[in-house]
């Protein structure tokens, strides 16, 4: 009993299958984690070191440049950049996409950790942080008051987050938006100035009373005891006891010459919701888990502990990714739906009950699918559900060719099992190397390099598993069901559509095939030559691009004022855009962010660091439409335009991988007054380059320090190192840190030193500083200098340890972003670059080609790898050059396709020539294999190609037009990221066939396969068995 009978001779044994089958399927759906977008891992590392009081060149020196040069010893760097500016530096690492992201981690924070005894004592902080898209906040709520104080709003705040924590499924939870709180230490300068007390004996004090040093264990008789010393300060009080020796030997404790007390230190980050004073709440989730369920748990715990707040304090959930994933997903759901019943109508034609044993596949295949996703530990997200439906559209390809065929050996006079063996067993081999091709298109996806892979690897994965059910399902079940439920008299009358659509195949197909056959070079250099030409010339025309913009009704409004903007000033521009937006009747909830970015609410955004001079606001929109929100965003940058002494953009969140802008140079060379020189050049020409909008450099501002100029010669005089200079000036206006103060809680806050302040620092703060010279003698500060203004870098860059700007900018709607960038890249080969100073693409351009070559690397691939497979099928290179001649055909069709629905060669409509391939050769791999069979049995050449054409259209338009109807409602949506792709595949099905059911006839009569004579003619000549030309 071979395979193929098995099922059919055990049906009892296929019952009980197929029940089993249902049931895992079921348990995988419901089981199956769900989230937005498709979870990934990136090898790279965002190392944040703040040293406050430091400018761009000092960070640069001291830290940087230590940093990359550590760093770049490191196996498999991509590149790192570096960004210092005021008191913070910012070094990213980016490693291969190859490299292991843990491994990657564990020796960044090695090398980190042996550097850090060499930097600055005052660095404060050196941090190091993944990059992950799996950090991304999932709720953020607002706890929103204008009269409660904020030590009260982080009090809740703290506690909130402490709630989110319990939940199961979530990995973090963070609060922002509220000052600092600091132990502040306030000397009064002027009794140390009587007491002769340097600030530094002060320090010191302080900082070895707190000192934690563990004493070692010590043997008392039969235990072990550890023994503990002072320790750090465990309250307020132990600060205020702290002894300083004075100078005259009288000892005094803090308490005498300072106050000690909680304070808020600087602003740094201030928040509003809907215009409100708020504080927020924000929380990411685990790997593994739906997010259905984990935000129901976080309303539950969250309505609990609301109850708890006063009434002065509101608590409001702005931003609820769960709601965004449930309409994505209840929207595929039905695209899904759609699909299936466009591919049951276009089943009708078979007979209702073919087009039912036709239909049960579906299931089937889905519920091999959706297992095979679950146990290969993927979710359920946008990516894999657009996979579901391109695979609906091919998974019922095999069994609509096995029922056609087991339905035309019926109508042929055998009776049902015998014409479900004979009907299977003649088109096996086809069938094999039909599904085997179209995973060859797929299977090179999976293995897509770089970040771009990454993020698209599940979209291929499950159309491969899914087909591969298909496969098993057309050979072990459909038999079975086809020997039991189609008609016993051969189905000849079972379908009056089914007649008159073949009598149409006979009377319009047939002539046109014996046409075109009679001038076989004119219709094929009409044909493939006219598709080769016509796609050639559209590739210019329709453009390119990378990933397209996200269909997330959100958006962000970045403010950026000149550097060195107060934290007042950049205010009344927020204040500006939370105005505009409260107009809008299209806005939902409005999160306004005054010195930093928002919290990560987009997977590939990542927050903006704290500056006076910048502001950011979240918008959430009630919903998004694909034609309406762009405009209304478009609308809205007209309005931002109007407001002076700001750069204010309107930026939309995007698909793929993290890119800083569509269009970014990079201008590199070591000099900064050239750089600057050089990128506002640069900034000019990307402006006047049509097609662009935004466009951002970071020196556009300048910047101007307020120096004090020592005069060394009398500070020599007066006995004052230059260090007690510096000192006594960030004690004035920074404060200087003492240690951290950890609470009962475990919380850690700074002990901070510094003169009362009330307010930010002022000019004033700097003219009542005072140094202690070696006698310990105060003297003002301003005795020892002069104040002037200087000008200062905003910030140094740098990229690959060079010193480099990047000015970045965005694209206009409806233009194409290859076109302007090489539009740009034109205007940037005209400038005249001083030696040693060049440009270096980013943006899309950068992530583009590294994306973009893997997907060519991945079509040559899939190329060979289904030519092969033809060969093995076929055991001749003609035949496969036969099938492979349709290939031109389905490009131009989606190439097409994209210029008429204004689509760019995307990523994903790359993705979408590769899966094209595949499909359209299976349909050709049919027709060919019936012509060789009809020739064996000894059909002349010319009828065989003929009565092969006539009796496979059926089944090859079915495939074409199930795959279309399952595609269909994906394209028309319009999103971004995979309609293109479906209209790719769409367009390609359409021109190929059309066109190859003439073509691909005409080619077998140019150059017929030989080896398919008869048997006896074969046996005649003694030929030799081997690949055949």
């Amino acid at each position: 009993m071979t395979l193929l009978e098995f099922p059919i001779r055990r049906y009892q044994f296929t019952l009980v299958a197929f029940l089993c089958l249902v049931a895992i399927g079921i348990f995988a759906f419901v089981n199956v984690p769900r989230e937005e977008d498709p979870s990934f891992k990136i090898s790279g590392m965002n190392i944040t070191a703040i040293m406050p009081g430091a400018d761009p060149k000092e960070l640069e020196q001291l830290v940087s440049k230590p940093l990359e040069d550590r760093l770049a010893e490191l196996d498999d760097v991509k590149k790192i950049e570096t960004v210092a500016a005021d008191s913070v530096a910012f070094t990213v690492v980016e490693f291969y996409a190859y490299t292991d992201p843990d491994r990657k981690y564990d020796e960044v924070v090695r090398e980190v950790n042996a550097l850090r005894p060499t930097l600055p004592a005052e660095l404060r902080e050196l941090s190091i942080r993944r990059f992950s898209p799996g950090l991304v906040n999932i709720v953020q709520y607002a706890l929103v008051s204008e009269d409660a104080p904020y030590r009260e709003l982080e009090d809740h705040a703290r506690s909130l987050k402490d709630v989110l924590k319990s939940i199961p499924g979530i990995r973090t939870s963070e609060t922002w938006a509220y000052p600092p709180r600091e132990l502040r230490v306030e000397v009064d300068l002027q009794r140390l100035a009587e007491l002769k007390l340097p600030i530094g004996r002060v320090l010191q004090a302080l900082e070895s009373e707190n000192a934690n040093i563990p004493a070692g264990v010590v043997d008392i008789g039969p235990r072990s005891f550890s023994v503990k010393t002072t320790g750090a300060f465990a309250n307020l009080d132990q600060v205020r006891d702290t002894v300083v020796n004075a100078a005259d030997g009288r000892t005094l404790r803090i308490r005498d010459i300072a106050k000690v007390s909680w304070n808020e230190g600087q602003w740094g980050h201030i928040g509003r919701y809907d215009g409100k004073r708020a504080v927020f709440v924000t929380a990411n989730m685990k790997e593994g888990y739906n997010i259905l369920q984990v935000r129901k748990a976080i309303g539950a715990a969250v309505d609990r502990y609301a109850l708890s707040l006063p009434k002065r304090v509101a608590l409001d959930l702005g931003f609820d990714q769960s709601s965004n994933v449930k309409n994505r997903l209840d929207r595929l759901y039905f695209d899904f739906a759609l699909a299936i019943a466009l591919v049951l109508i276009t089943l009708l034609p078979l007979g209702l009950s073919a087009a039912t044993i036709v239909m049960i596949s579906i299931p089937l295949s889905l519920a091999i699918g959706i297992t095979a996703l679950y146990f290969l530990g993927y979710s359920l997200n946008q990516l894999s559900i657009a996979g579901f439906v391109v695979a609906l559209g091919l998974l019922v390809d095999d069994s609509i060719v096995v029922v056609e065929n087991i339905s035309r050996h019926l109508r042929m006079g055998y009776e049902r099992t015998s014409a479900a063996l004979a009907g299977t067993k003649q088109i096996f081999i086809a069938i094999l190397g039909c599904t085997a091709t179209l995973v060859f298109a797929f299977l090179p996806l999976m293995a897509l390099p770089g970040t771009a892979g990454k993020f698209i690897r599940v979209l291929p994965t499950t159309v491969v598993s899914t087909i591969l059910g298909s496969l098993i399902v057309a050979l072990l079940i459909i038999p079975f069901l086809a020997s039991r439920m189609l008609p016993k008299e051969g189905a000849e009358h079972s379908s009056a559509l089914l007649t008159r659509i073949m009598d149409a195949i006979h009377r319009y197909y047939r002539p046109a095939l014996h046409w075109c056959l009679e001038r076989p070079r004119t219709t094929v250099f009409t044909t493939i030559g006219g598709s080769i030409l016509l796609t050639a010339l559209l590739v210019p025309v329709v453009g390119s691009s990378f990933f397209p913009k996200a269909d997330a009704p959100q958006f962000l409004v970045m403010i950026d004022t000149p550097t060195g903007t107060s934290l007042a000033e950049t205010d009344r521009a927020l204040r500006f855009v939370e105005d505009e937006l409260h107009k809008m009747p299209e806005v939902a909830s409005v999160y306004a962010n005054l010195g930093r970015g928002n919290p990560q609410m987009y997977y590939n955004h990542i927050q903006h660091s704290e500056s006076a001079a910048y502001a950011e606001v979240f918008v959430i929109l009630k919903s998004y439409d694909t034609r309406a929100t762009p405009r209304l965003l478009d609308a809205l940058r007209d309005r931002l335009d109007t407001y002076p002494g700001a750069r204010i953009s309107v930026k939309e969140f995007v698909n793929g991988p993290p890119v800083s802008a569509p269009i970014a140079v990079r201008v590199v060379g070591p000099d900064l007054a050239v750089l600057d020189s050089l990128a506002r050049e640069v900034e000019t020409l990307i402006g006047k380059t049509p097609g662009t909008r935004d466009v951002r450099n970071p020196l556009k501002f300048p910047r101007t320090n307020l120096r004090f100029v020592v005069d060394t010669q009398k500070a020599a005089l007066l006995g004052v190192p230059a260090v007690e200079v510096d000192r006594a000036a960030r004690l004035a206006i920074s404060g200087i840190s003492a240690g951290t103060f950890k609470d009962s809680n475990g919380e850690q806050y700074p002990i901070v030193v510094r003169p009362p302040l009330d307010g930010r620092p002022d000019l004033p703060s700097l003219e009542r500083a005072r140094v202690t010279n070696a006698l310990g003698e105060s003297i003002p500060l301003s005795q020892l200098g002069r104040l002037s203004f200087d000008a200062a870098p905003v910030l140094i860059s740098r990229f690959d340890r060079e010193r480099s700007v990047t000015v970045n900018a965005q694209v206009q709607r409806g233009e194409n972003t290859g076109k302007v960038t090489a539009a740009v890249v034109k205007r940037l080969n005209a400038m005249q670059w001083p030696r040693g100073y060049r440009y270096v693409l980013g943006g899309d351009a950068e992530a583009g080609a590294e994306a973009f070559g893997g997907v060519g690397t991945a079509a040559i691939v899939a190329i060979f790898g289904i030519f092969a497979i033809l060969v093995l099928e076929f055991g001749s290179f003609r035949s496969t050059l036969i099938v492979l001649t349709v290939v031109p055909l389905g490009i131009f069709g989606g190439m097409l396709m994209l210029l008429l629905t204004r689509n760019d060669i995307s990523f994903t409509a790359s993705i979408g020539f590769i899966a094209l391939i595949g499909i359209e050769i299976k349909n050709s791999i049919l027709l060919v294999d019936f012509t060789n069979q009809l020739r064996e049995e000894g059909v002349p050449l010319d009828e065989a190609i003929e009565q092969a054409g006539e009796i496979r259209f059926l089944p090859i338009l079915l495939t074409s037009a199930t795959a279309i109807g399952g595609l269909f409602p994906l394209a028309v949506q319009g999103i971004g990221l995979y309609s293109p792709m479906a209209w790719v595949i769409i367009g390609g099905l359409v021109t190929s066939t059309l066109l190859a059911r003439l073509v691909t006839p005409v080619v077998y009569k140019l150059i017929p396969p030989s080896g398919h004579e008869p048997k006896k003619k074969l046996e005649a000549n003694n030929e030799a068995p081997g690949v055949l030309l």
